[in-house]
Protein backbone atom coordinates (compact mmCIF):
# COMPACT_ATOMS: atom_id res chain seq x y z
CA UNK A 1 0.00 0.00 0.00
CA UNK A 2 1.35 3.61 -1.04
CA UNK A 3 1.83 6.18 1.94
CA UNK A 4 2.75 9.34 1.61
CA UNK A 5 5.46 10.94 4.00
CA UNK A 6 7.01 14.32 5.00
CA UNK A 7 10.75 14.73 3.73
CA UNK A 8 12.10 17.71 5.28
CA UNK A 9 15.10 19.69 3.77
CA UNK A 10 18.01 21.38 6.38
CA UNK A 11 21.19 23.02 5.79
CA UNK A 12 22.94 21.38 8.97
CA UNK A 13 20.73 20.98 11.42
CA UNK A 14 18.93 17.57 10.47
CA UNK A 15 20.51 15.75 13.28
CA UNK A 16 19.09 18.13 16.15
CA UNK A 17 16.15 18.43 14.37
CA UNK A 18 15.38 14.76 13.89
CA UNK A 19 16.09 13.81 17.40
CA UNK A 20 13.82 16.64 18.67
CA UNK A 21 10.91 15.13 16.64
CA UNK A 22 12.05 11.66 18.03
CA UNK A 23 11.39 13.68 21.34
CA UNK A 24 8.39 15.05 20.50
CA UNK A 25 6.44 12.04 18.82
CA UNK A 26 8.77 9.10 19.82
CA UNK A 27 9.69 5.70 18.10
CA UNK A 28 12.49 5.07 16.12
CA UNK A 29 15.07 6.79 14.56
CA UNK A 30 17.03 5.97 11.61
CA UNK A 31 20.08 7.86 10.60
CA UNK A 32 22.72 7.65 7.98
CA UNK A 33 25.61 9.84 6.97
CA UNK A 34 27.34 11.17 3.68
CA UNK A 35 30.41 10.07 4.82
CA UNK A 36 28.87 6.06 5.35
CA UNK A 37 28.69 6.12 1.13
CA UNK A 38 31.84 6.69 -0.92
CA UNK A 39 30.96 9.89 -3.32
CA UNK A 40 27.91 11.71 -1.81
CA UNK A 41 29.81 14.89 -1.00
CA UNK A 42 32.85 16.43 -2.60
CA UNK A 43 33.96 18.18 1.07
CA UNK A 44 34.78 15.76 3.23
CA UNK A 45 33.63 18.22 6.30
CA UNK A 46 30.46 17.24 5.11
CA UNK A 47 30.56 13.93 5.86
CA UNK A 48 28.55 13.85 9.46
CA UNK A 49 26.06 15.20 8.08
CA UNK A 50 22.80 13.55 7.37
CA UNK A 51 21.78 12.24 4.15
CA UNK A 52 19.00 10.20 5.53
CA UNK A 53 17.22 10.24 8.44
CA UNK A 54 13.76 8.30 9.26
CA UNK A 55 11.33 8.67 12.02
CA UNK A 56 8.99 5.76 12.31
CA UNK A 57 6.35 6.32 15.21
CA UNK A 58 4.31 4.24 17.18
CA UNK A 59 1.26 6.49 15.90
CA UNK A 60 2.35 5.35 12.56
CA UNK A 61 3.83 8.80 11.29
CA UNK A 62 6.77 8.42 9.18
CA UNK A 63 8.83 11.47 9.17
CA UNK A 64 12.03 11.80 6.88
CA UNK A 65 14.52 14.65 6.68
CA UNK A 66 18.22 15.26 5.57
CA UNK A 67 20.69 18.12 5.25
CA UNK A 68 21.79 19.94 1.87
CA UNK A 69 25.41 19.40 1.27
CA UNK A 70 27.41 22.84 -0.36
CA UNK A 71 27.04 21.81 -3.29
CA UNK A 72 23.39 21.93 -3.80
CA UNK A 73 20.83 24.74 -3.23
CA UNK A 74 19.17 25.09 -0.35
CA UNK A 75 16.07 27.11 0.43
CA UNK A 76 13.99 27.07 3.55
CA UNK A 77 10.81 24.90 3.19
CA UNK A 78 8.20 27.72 1.91
CA UNK A 79 4.40 26.56 0.91
CA UNK A 80 3.85 23.71 2.97
CA UNK A 81 3.19 22.98 6.57
CA UNK A 82 3.20 19.60 8.20
CA UNK A 83 -0.05 19.18 9.59
CA UNK A 84 -1.09 16.09 12.35
CA UNK A 85 -5.15 16.10 13.21
CA UNK A 86 -7.44 13.63 15.23
CA UNK A 87 -9.39 12.92 18.21
CA UNK A 88 -6.55 12.32 21.22
CA UNK A 89 -6.40 15.33 22.44
CA UNK A 90 -4.05 14.43 24.91
CA UNK A 91 -1.24 13.41 22.34
CA UNK A 92 -2.16 16.57 19.90
CA UNK A 93 -1.65 18.87 22.54
CA UNK A 94 1.08 17.14 24.29
CA UNK A 95 2.80 17.35 20.29
CA UNK A 96 1.76 21.04 20.20
CA UNK A 97 3.34 21.96 23.21
CA UNK A 98 6.87 20.25 22.59
CA UNK A 99 7.06 21.64 18.82
CA UNK A 100 6.30 24.87 20.55
CA UNK A 101 9.03 24.91 22.41
CA UNK A 102 11.99 27.51 21.18
CA UNK A 103 9.83 27.84 18.49
CA UNK A 104 6.87 30.50 17.62
CA UNK A 105 3.07 30.31 17.46
CA UNK A 106 1.43 31.38 14.21
CA UNK A 107 -2.16 31.27 15.05
CA UNK A 108 -2.48 29.43 18.81
CA UNK A 109 -4.17 26.60 19.50
CA UNK A 110 -7.66 27.43 20.19
CA UNK A 111 -11.23 26.50 19.34
CA UNK A 112 -11.61 27.56 15.60
CA UNK A 113 -15.69 28.54 14.00
CA UNK A 114 -15.63 24.52 12.54
CA UNK A 115 -15.02 23.26 16.69
CA UNK A 116 -12.38 20.98 17.76
CA UNK A 117 -9.07 22.98 18.23
CA UNK A 118 -6.59 23.85 15.71
CA UNK A 119 -3.64 26.23 15.60
CA UNK A 120 -0.18 26.87 13.33
CA UNK A 121 3.44 27.05 14.63
CA UNK A 122 6.94 27.39 13.32
CA UNK A 123 9.13 25.24 15.41
CA UNK A 124 12.74 26.36 16.22
CA UNK A 125 14.32 24.62 13.05
CA UNK A 126 11.97 26.59 10.67
CA UNK A 127 9.32 24.28 9.59
CA UNK A 128 5.97 25.21 9.82
CA UNK A 129 3.17 22.84 11.82
CA UNK A 130 -0.57 23.03 12.13
CA UNK A 131 -2.39 21.12 14.64
CA UNK A 132 -6.30 19.99 14.31
CA UNK A 133 -8.33 18.58 17.29
CA UNK A 134 -11.11 16.86 15.98
CA UNK A 135 -14.80 18.57 17.87
CA UNK A 136 -16.16 16.33 20.51
CA UNK A 137 -19.46 14.53 19.72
Amino acid sequence: MPSLNPYLSFKNEARDAMTFYQSVFGGDLAVNTFGEYEGMVQDPSENDLIMHAQLSTPDGFVLMGADTPSGMAYEKPAGISVSVSGDDETSLQGYWDKLADGGSIVMPLDTPPWGGKFGMLTDKFGIDWMISIDPQE
